[in-house]
Order: structure tokens, then sequence, then C-alpha cells
């Protein structure tokens, strides 16, 4: 039986992820399967990449076939550069703990680049939002100078009012005050 490590499809029409299996090649996408060993979700920020390591490192080992994509999954995690070391141990090129050495500085070197992935796309993050907040302190600012301005013209024209009012008043008052005036200048005349 010719089997193949490959993706079976799962989730609904745009959200699409996938559990990384081994199954009989001559199975439907979706069928039967031997074993799942792994998941494989494309829409996280990085991809995210669950794989039982031994388990995958035993299908390749015992020559089950990845496909494209799986065998580029399977690269990514590792498995296989560890089957390609395990070679090596086997012809007597190396020992195991050399093996497991270079496998060891692999990772490490992996995880360095993805650490400067990590730390370039938060600084890309930090970035943007520091250059949105000033774009934001410079809209407030222009508002604040125009919400001053609408008040300072809303307390000039109630001064402006205030005046007029005190104007019509002392006006109506001036003929009042003479009529009064002149009620007392008629009364002293009659008296």
């Amino acid at each position: 039986m010719a089997t193949k490590i490959r993706l079976a499809r799962h989730g609904h029409k745009d959200y699409a992820y996938y559990h990384i299996v081994v199954a009989d090649s001559r199975s439907p996408r979706d069928g039967k399967i031997i074993e799942r060993i792994g998941s494989y979700n494309p829409n996280t920020n990085p991809a995210t990449i669950n794989l039982n390591f031994e388990r995958a490192l035993y299908w390749v080992g015992v020559g089950a076939q990845p496909t494209d994509t799986a065998r580029h999954l399977l690269s990514e995690e590792g498995v296989l550069l560890c089957k390609h070391l395990q070679g090596g141990v086997a012809k007597g090129a190396f020992s195991q703990e050399e093996a497991e050495k270079r496998f060891a500085a692999w990772k490490a070197e992996k995880a360095a680049k993805a650490g400067k992935i990590v730390k370039a796309e938060a600084d890309k993050k930090a970035a943007a939002q520091k250059a949105a907040f000033a774009q934001e302190v410079e809209a407030n600012k222009v508002k604040a100078a125009e919400v001053l301005k609408k008040r300072q013209a809303a307390s000039e024209a109630l001064a402006a009012a205030a005046q007029e009012a005190a104007k019509e008043a002392a006006e109506a008052e001036a003929p009042a005050a003479e009529e009064a005036s002149g009620e007392e200048n008629s009364e002293e005349a009659l008296a």
C-alpha cells in the first residue's frame, strides 16, 4: 500500500484549515486516513503548524511520500533535515551526538530568524501606532483651535449683544429720565 502525507481540508468556505494526515494514496482527500500527525492553519500570521515530530519522522522514515505542500511543512519543522541526518548516522558519516548537535544548531538559527521577523513586525506595528497617535494629536489640535475660534466668536457675539442691550436700556432710560425730570420741573413750576 502506497502511503502519502498530505493535507485534509477542514473549516468553512472562507476559513480553511488543514489536518496533516497519513493516508492511502488511493483514498479521497477528506476520506479514510491512517493517522493524523498534525494541523496547519494558514489563516494566522504567521501560519500555525502543529506537528507530532516523532510520528512524522517515523512515517517519512518508513517511506510515506509527502505532497508538495506537506513536504514544505515538514521541511519547515525540520523533519526532513532530521531524516537526512539519521541517514548520515546510518552510513557512519558522523555520530548520533553530532547529528543532534547539527539539528540543535539548525533549530537555534531558525528560532533567531523567527525572532527577528517577529521583532520587525512588532517594531512596524509600534511605528504605525506612533504615527497614528501623532496624526490624532494634530487633528485634535486643529479641532481645539476651531472650537476656540467658535467660543471666541460666541463670546464676542454675546458681549456685543450685551453692549447693545445696555445701550438700548440706556436709551430707554434717557427718555424716561427726561420725562421724569420734566414732570418734576412742571410740578415745581406749579408749586
